[in-house]
């Protein structure tokens, strides 16, 4: 059965703004001052957020424009119920969306929580990279 060249392109786009968010993510980590800490948990829940929505376009499944991975990752659930116990962790990081970025929340995300975030962000990327076939793959 040939590829949907629209489903192929758009996963790949989403792939690669994951892989962009991962490397910021680890920069700023390696940064380890403020305001990259924050930076980095924002970036490290886009990982998570855009690996799944690939992970959804290429299962021709609709999302919503929301950063709740609980949500995004329920729909993944439809599709491949081996993603389970990531996704019951993933969601965690939902908070990095917001949590950080605005006033009257805290300043600064503690650096071992910021480096389980971003562990967390490979972790999904690898996952999601793992369960698509190498003609969407970056």
């Amino acid at each position: 059965m040939p590829l949907d060249d629209l489903i192929v392109r758009n996963t790949r786009q989403w792939l690669a703004h994951a892989r962009d968010d991962l490397e910021l993510a680890e920069n700023a980590v390696r940064q380890g001052t403020p305001p990259f800490m924050r930076d980095a948990a924002f970036h490290s829940q886009q990982v998570a957020e855009k690996a799944l929505k690939a992970f959804l376009t290429w299962r021709d499944l609709p999302f919503p424009r929301v950063h709740d991975l609980e949500d995004i990752g329920a729909r993944c659930l439809q599709a491949d119920a081996s993603l389970q116990g990531l996704l019951d962790r993933v969601a965690q990081l939902s908070q990095y969306a917001w949590r950080f970025r605005y006033p009257g929340e805290p300043d600064q995300p503690a650096p071992q929580e910021v480096r389980q975030a971003l562990q967390l962000a490979r972790e999904t990327f690898e996952a999601i990279l793992n369960r698509l076939p190498a003609e969407v793959r970056l």
